[in-house]
């Protein structure tokens, strides 16, 4: 036989390598760079399976973090990142992750599950926790028992298109009416290279909510670690004065206008409205072709916000699963039994609240 064919017919013919055994890890400084390769790869993955959540968690706010990985012959199949929050006044808990709405295991290897699962479960049990949460677009364990669901937070996502008329005739006309009301003031967006007028924004509007304030830090860390993925961009007045600002990331083909506020001007001039309007203009140019709204609580002024926009709100099916709590977490603003501390919070003069809130809300997640 001729020794070409011979070798091709033996190629052909010749039996699969078996593949190699799951094994589980823990992510190391030299593994962010694949860690972030498979993220970006794997559909189910998102923005807030980034390695870089790790520094900016642990940096802004002393939060301990397990970002666990499954390999297969030197390939990752699946991701996990956790981190810990213990409170005497918030409780003790295991999340994926804090200060993140979507979060629990992203995998290509339905294999790898069971195996991100057991290192959760193995760690709730080490560290003592009360309470274990996924924060998942999409319920994990359906029909496990040990895992538990509640009617707490909805997403909206909308598809956008490229066309800026198409968007806005999109808008429910009501709403559409505000949008052209700050078009016709003059408003304008620019984007910033630091956090300054965003972190002023913010810090006044969660105040007048009663809402203890982010660190600064965290916000200048963010967009420090994601770069073009993260943007500020601020609204202003034709004479410049600051209206509002929000923090964007840019996922995919997803914009995800995540961290935001305005000042008292805002509602004179329509400063909110305008401010998403000019990010979905910006985002439609640079080819984003889905809004994401983020997530809101039911009954909340956020929520009906957003349906205002003709955004459709899908539930986020949290999960939980108990260890030393026997409920279910309930630490949000909606809970009766912190009404009187957010009619104290709004009380506080700003620096004051300012200077506070960062040791209060890194207790939250």
């Amino acid at each position: 036989m001729n020794s070409i064919i011979e070798a091709a017919v033996t190629k052909r013919t010749a039996p699969a390598t078996a593949a190699g055994p799951l094994t589980l890890h823990l992510m190391q400084p030299q593994d962010r760079t694949r860690w972030d390769a498979f993220v970006r790869a794997c559909p189910e993955a998102t923005f807030f399976h980034l390695s870089g959540w790790q520094q900016v968690i642990e940096a802004s706010f002393g939060i301990k973090t397990w970002f666990y990985f499954v390999e297969q012959d030197g390939q990752i199949q699946g991701v996990l990142p956790l981190a810990e929050i213990k409170s005497r006044l918030f409780g003790h808990s295991l999340g994926a992750m804090p200060f993140c709405v979507y979060g629990g295991p992203a995998a290509t290897n339905e294999a790898a599950r069971p195996l991100l699962d057991q290192a959760a479960h193995e760690l709730a049990q080490q560290l003592g926790v009360g309470h274990l949460e996924y924060r998942g677009m999409r319920r994990f364990h359906p029909i496990d028992p040990n895992w538990h669901t509640k009617e707490l937070y909805v997403t909206f996502r909308k598809e956008i298109s490229g066309d800026d008329e198409e968007n806005l005739n999109a808008i429910p006309r009501k709403q559409r009416a505000m949008v052209r009301k700050g078009i016709k003031l003059g408003l304008k967006g620019v984007v910033e290279d630091n956090v300054d007028r965003m972190f002023e924004a913010y810090a006044h509007s969660v105040h007048r909510l009663g809402t203890p304030v982010f660190p600064k830090k965290y916000f200048a860390l963010l967009q420090k670690t994601f770069g073009d993925e993260c943007e500020v961009r601020t609204i202003l007045t034709e004479k410049d004065e600051l209206v509002g600002s929000v923090l964007s990331f840019y996922w995919r083909d997803e914009v995800v206008p995540y961290y935001g506020g305005g000042m008292d001007i805002a509602r004179n001039v329509a400063g909110n409205d305008f401010m998403y309007w000019n990010l979905m203009q910006a985002a439609a140019a640079r080819g984003c072709r889905i809004f994401d709204f983020g997530r809101s609580k039911l009954g909340t002024g956020a929520y009906d916000f957003k349906k205002n926009w003709g955004f459709t709100a899908e539930h986020l099916p949290y999960e939980y699963k108990l260890y030393g709590a026997t409920a279910l977490p309930d630490n949000n603003p909606l809970n009766p039994k912190y009404q009187l501390f957010i009619k104290m919070w709004k009380k506080l003069p700003l620096p004051l609240a300012n200077f506070m809130g960062p040791y209060i809300v890194r207790n939250l997640g």
